[in-house]
């Protein structure tokens, strides 16, 4: 008999692939508007800062999908899977992987996010985007919400944690200040009772618990550069309070917002924080990102197959 065939839509925010696509992306980001000379180049410095013309972000996303669909065949052989991307800001865009579904003659699929926590803002519009190209198509879809409390995923960064802590040596791990950090996105979500910034505690308790650590707490990062206010504190001005207020020396930051090596971990982090860092006199290291642990793969593969299991 034959295998149930099901296609799998991984969508994450995107990046370009070179350095002559950043304007596109950019102008993609904005809505169609294109950025000023000066906005170009200040997201042109920070990526040649980083990579220098090479995207890590772009081959990790990539190896993400291969190494899911691997994962999801190994681990459940009564169904054949079968991952495409959809990128929201880069080729392939959503809309393009819920096609070529279609096109390879898909009926059924799951979508997941390539970001554990949910928000109607993020994770609700890559949703949106690809139902609204699946309907036409005749592609029926379910997708996975968040999955930030997942036992593997906690055990992933807890593992993560865990070593990060040892390599300060002799600093007792209870005075290494342990600091988790996502994305921010705009002050307006709390009103509208969005489950992103408790989801992001929930996960940041749930690894500390397991790793046993008392003294850590959360800031937010990347904030956009708009009218709007964006959720706070941001990770810069909490580094220079506790180290201000609390002669706080050692900090380790968990990206926990973020499963791979992006630009806001790359540079945000690894250049502009440990920047400040050094310039207060602070140690800051930083836990290893996700990419294709296979305990994050794992994690993936469960949801995805047990949205399979649940009614549409």
């Amino acid at each position: 008999m034959a295998k149930r065939k099901i296609g799998v839509l991984v969508m994450s925010y995107g990046t370009p692939a070179s350095m002559d696509q950043i304007e596109a992306y950019y102008t993609h980001i904005r809505r169609g508007s294109p950025p000023s000379p000066e906005q170009l180049k200040a997201l042109t410095d920070r990526y040649e800062a980083i990579v220098g013309g090479f995207f890590p972000l772009r081959e990790n996303t990539n190896r993400q999908v291969e190494q899911l669909e691997l994962t999801l065949n190994r681990d459940h052989s009564d169904v054949e899977y079968k991952c495409y991307q959809g990128l929201k800001h880069a080729s392939p865009f959503i809309e393009d992987g819920v096609k070529q579904m279609a096109e390879d003659g898909i009926r059924e699929a799951v979508g997941v996010v390539l970001a554990p926590h949910y928000s109607v803002m993020s994770v609700g519009g890559y949703i949106k985007r690809a139902q609204e190209a699946a309907e036409p198509l005749g592609l029926s879809m379910r997708f996975v919400k968040s999955y930030h409390l997942h036992p593997q995923l906690i055990r992933a960064l807890a593992e993560r944690v865990d070593s990060s802590l040892a390599s300060f040596g002799d600093v007792p791990k209870e005075n290494v200040r342990v600091i988790f950090t996502a994305h921010s996105l705009p002050e307006k979500i709390v009103e509208m009772g969005d489950p992103y910034p408790d989801q992001l505690l929930e996960s940041s308790k749930a690894v500390a618990e397991r790793v046993g650590i008392a003294n850590w707490q959360f800031a937010w990062q990347s904030a956009g550069q708009t009218a709007t206010p964006w959720l706070g504190p941001d990770i810069l001005d909490v580094l220079e309070t506790i180290h201000r207020e609390e002669g706080v020396e050692n900090v380790l930051l968990c990206p926990i917002g973020f499963v791979s090596d992006h630009l806001e971990v790359l540079y945000d982090i690894d250049i502009e924080c440990k920047k400040l860092a050094e310039h207060l006199g602070m140690r800051l290291e930083r836990t290893a990102s996700l990419n294709t642990d296979p305990l994050y793969m794992e994690t993936l593969s469960d949801v995805v197959s047990e949205r399979l299991r649940q009614p549409e």
